[in-house]
């Protein structure tokens, strides 16, 4: 039959029609996701205030506080596109290729390029690219991540064979009959798209930034029911109590969390773990259990020959007759032919592995005499040979092995040659994986479909515990007994993709924070309801698009990683939070108690203004700091946290008024004094974020280069605006250094206050 193929200009017309061979995912317009940094509480805070001061015709402060709204969306919209872009190029670099007849000629193009009617070509090893109807050729398919059927499907003529499943054996042609997300699993990945999930991180940041809004709300509305009682102007105190709340409530958040989320993203793109969801590199910090994949995950996916049992032949001769009866291009073949060359001999007759009989026959002459070699399952070779074989294949399947025997005949009747034991070998990293993710406070609970002997035995191997569960077994319990059984395991055997969903859900009932990993359409439930779902390496689509985390290099070392990298971008986050909650305090009490109790504005709309723009601009930078990474999974106190950014906020409001006396005492002129109070707030909240960042002395760990000058060059520039007035009244270059020396001796009393803190409360 001749087959042409389509034409390069019908596949361009159908590829207009039925559109890209891949599973689209849900993308927003850069347009609509730049304008949605402007969106929002936060940001309406300060739009609001910067219409008044349009309003009221106070354009200083207007433009500032539009430069403070741009920055923020600007800075955070662009990290995250580059760490975006920079997702997508890993990504292309995973793209599949298809052998497609077009035009007559046979070419190597990208797989998303397919479309419905090509004609293309599968062979040993290659991903189904497409769902296709075979015309010509048969071959076996490994179906195991669409369906959960571990042994692999013959299919020929008239079959059809899913995207995503893999070519064992055979070479076949055959039509494209669906793609995208009309295939089998395409319409599967369908199902989960749709779930959004809510981390934990997100939850804290609006508990915080709500704790903060409704603190700044109701000591603001306590300031305007005074002034009104004072009779001052109404859109004057509205302004102003706006502004103030601008410089109250976390206007840089968004972008602190999108860079520092982006920038971990980028961190583990260079390793090869592409982050689908941002926030699920947070979420790793706090997970304490790794449901791990065993095959090709904690294991090669590759079998090996192991030491063979011998009957009267060395092991050079089983090996040597094994590779006889091997042609290659199977996973046992491929594991004889390693340890030994076929013999100089001449082939006869070969019949290939049939799945009725079970074995592989030779036929040949080697020295001058005819010999014949058999080569199979070890009960087919033990009636061949009129040999027992059953108990030394029952003690290697205990050890967890399978078996292949062989066994030779002369032309005197069949005699058994040896058996050789096949398994899945550890990869060399996983045990040392698993030791430092245990050092780390994360459990490693193993999740295989084989049977229980070769999970127990690939436990052993890598020291993760004898406790093995059967998944069925699991089944016969209910919650919250099931919850304690799969807690206590070390892993789990027989796993259909059905109970990994079950295993995350008792362990989240239980408290536990869940990464799980898995590679097919059937995982994709699991994926989901795991709190951080991860994709391992050659997934298919459907268990990318479900996970928040795809792994392009095998084994589970950059989930270590990643966890380490969740718990940096923690610690960045929380020493945020504690700045940001506590220069909440120090800044609006100050000014606040001030009005109240003194009847003096201690710094102007402008100032406010000048201070959350100046404040924002070093912490963006936190995301790029050094930080000690926890020892144990991450859990947000907001108890603690709260506690220790209110002792440092009074510590700080306390320290504005001791100035703010001296400085009445000493006599300076209204105008000046506020530009005085400006610089103490703008110099001492700089020197906040290096108490902040760290539990220890601020010495302990150095600060990144880009937040250390960051917060040195912005400080400049509040000097520099203090010293000549920009803005404000001068007060000369001794005022500006005698504010430096006090806001350095209270930065060492601050932090050792914070020191006695963390130790007397035991956080």
């Amino acid at each position: 039959m001749e087959i042409s193929g389509l034409s390069e200009i019908e596949a361009k017309r159908r590829l207009e029609q039925f559109g890209f061979n891949e599973i689209p995912e849900k993308k927003i317009h850069p347009i609509l996701k730049f304008l949605s940094y402007f969106w929002g509480p936060i940001p309406w805070m300060i739009e609001i205030a910067l219409i008044l001061s349009a309003l009221v015709h106070h354009w200083s402060d207007f433009y500032i506080i539009l430069v403070l709204l741009i920055v923020n969306g600007v800075v955070g919209f662009w990290q995250e596109h580059r760490a975006e872009s920079a997702i997508e190029a890993l990504k292309k670099r995973l793209a599949l290729k298809a052998t497609v007849l077009r035009d007559g000629v046979w070419k190597e193009i990208p797989a998303r390029l397919l479309v419905p009617g090509d004609v293309v070509r599968v062979r040993i090893g290659d991903i189904v690219p497409a769902d296709i109807e075979i015309i010509e050729g048969e071959g076996e398919f490994d179906e195991s991540a669409l369906t959960g059927e571990s042994l692999p499907v013959d299919k020929g003529r008239g079959d059809t064979i899913y995207s995503g499943s893999i070519c064992k054996r055979g070479d076949v042609i055959g039509i494209v009959k669906a793609t995208g997300d009309k295939t089998f699993f395409g319409k599967t990945a369908k199902l989960v798209e749709d779930i959004e999930v809510r981390s934990r991180f997100q939850k804290v940041v609006i508990k915080i930034g709500d704790y903060l809004i409704i603190l700044a709300t109701a000591v603001i509305f306590l300031v305007v029911l005074i002034a009104i009682q004072r009779k001052e102007s109404l859109i004057e105190i509205l302004r102003f109590s706006l502004v103030l709340m601008v410089a109250a409530i976390p206007a840089a958040l968004p972008a602190v969390m999108s860079i520092t989320m982006a920038v971990g993203a980028l961190n583990l793109a260079r390793k090869e773990a592409i982050v689908r969801r941002l926030v699920a590199i947070e979420e790793m910090a706090g997970v304490d259990v790794l449901c791990s994949d065993k095959t090709g995950t904690l294991t090669e996916n590759r079998l090996k020959a192991g030491k063979p049992i011998t009957f009267g032949f060395s092991e050079e001769e089983v090996f040597a007759f094994a590779a006889l009866a091997s042609e290659g291009g199977n996973p046992i073949d491929d594991a004889i032919l390693s340890r030994a060359k076929k013999p100089e001999c001449k082939i006869i007759k070969f019949d290939p592995w049939d799945p009725v009989k079970k074995r592989v026959e030779v036929v040949a002459e080697m020295n001058r005499k005819i010999l014949r070699v058999a080569k199979g399952a070890p009960q087919v070779i033990s009636e061949m040979s009129k040999f027992d074989l059953s108990k030394f294949v029952e003690d290697l399947a205990k050890r967890g092995y399978r078996a292949i025997a062989v066994a030779v005949d002369f032309g005197d009747g069949w005699k058994v040659v040896g058996i050789i034991p096949l398994f899945d070998p550890p990869r060399k990293d996983s045990a040392e994986t698993i030791r430092k993710a245990k050092e780390m406070g994360v459990e490693v609970k193993m999740v295989t479909g084989d049977n229980l002997a070769i999970a127990k035995e690939i436990a052993k191997m890598l020291g993760l515990g004898a406790h093995i569960i059967v998944a069925k077994d699991l089944m016969k319990h209910k919650y919250p007994e099931l919850a304690r059984i799969v807690e206590e395991a070390n892993g789990f055997a027989e796993v259909f993709p059905e109970h990994k969903y079950t295993i995350v859900d008792a362990l989240q009932k239980h408290g536990h924070i869940v990464a799980m990993t898995g590679d097919g359409v059937n995982d994709a439930p699991a994926l989901k309801k795991a709190d951080v779902g991860i994709a391992v390496h050659n997934a298919t689509d459907a268990a990318k698009s479900s996970a928040d985390i795809v792994l392009t290099k095998p084994g589970i070392s950059v989930i270590v990683d990643a966890i380490e990298e969740s718990r940096r971008i923690f610690q960045r986050m929380q020493s945020y939070a504690i700045y940001r909650i506590a220069e909440t305090i120090r800044v609006l009490f100050f000014i606040a108690l001030s009005i109240i109790v003194f009847n003096f504005y201690p710094v102007t709309a402008t100032m406010i203004i000048l201070l959350a723009l100046l404040n924002d601009i070093p912490i963006l930078s936190i995301a790029f700091d050094n930080v000690v990474y926890s020892k144990k999974p991450e859990k947000w106190n907001l108890e603690s946290l709260l506690l220790i950014s209110t002792i440092l906020g009074i510590a700080g409001v306390i320290s504005s008024f001791i100035l703010y006396f001296l400085a009445v005492k000493i006599g300076l002129a209204h105008e000046t004094l506020k530009t005085l109070m400006f610089l103490k707030l703008a110099v001492a909240g700089h020197l906040t974020i290096f108490v902040t960042r760290t539990k220890g002395f601020f010495w302990s760990v150095r600060p990144g280069k880009l937040l250390f000058w960051s917060a040195i060059a912005t400080k400049v520039i509040a000097t520099i605006l203090a010293i000549f007035g920009i803005f404000m009244a001068p007060i000369g270059f001794k005022w500006a250094v005698l504010v430096w020396l006090y806001c350095l001796a209270w930065f060492l009393l601050n932090d050792y206050v914070k020191v006695i803190s963390y130790r007397r409360l035991q956080i």
